[in-house]
């Protein structure tokens, strides 16, 4: 299976996941698709908390461990919500993907040039 084949599929089953729960991003309304942008960022909110809680935050605190097979299932967690985001947007793999690198491109130049400055409109080709 190729990168965009898992791309794909993690999309497909994402969406049955999402209609198993009666959450149709296809059929949504605009005031519906507000909604739900809004209930996955505080979902996103909430697992980036847990991710948080597998770090040994409390630098004070020597009973506080790495939980990193937990931080691997938040991290796969806030992927599940990002990518009902992503289609609760109206974004495919293919747009999504087309997307990420653009924006890629856009990180590596304000690298580049230092990110002295905010440019308002360099992202606005994505």
């Amino acid at each position: 299976m190729t990168t965009s084949d898992k791309l794909e599929e993690i999309f497909r089953l994402q969406q049955a996941l999402n209609l198993r729960i009666g959450v149709d991003t296809a059929r949504m309304t605009d005031e519906q698709r507000q909604q739900w942008v809004l209930n996955y960022c505080r979902a996103m909110s909430q697992e980036v908390a847990e991710l948080t809680d597998c770090v040994p935050w409390k630098w004070w605190a020597k009973y506080q461990t790495f939980d990193k097979q937990n931080a691997r299932v938040e991290v796969v967690d806030l992927l599940h919500f990002l990518i009902s985001l992503a289609q609760v947007l109206e974004m495919t793999p293919e747009d999504f993907y087309d997307a990420y690198t653009k924006k890629h491109q856009v990180n590596l130049a304000r690298q580049q040039s230092g990110y002295r400055t905010k440019d308002h409109d360099d992202s606005k080709h994505i």
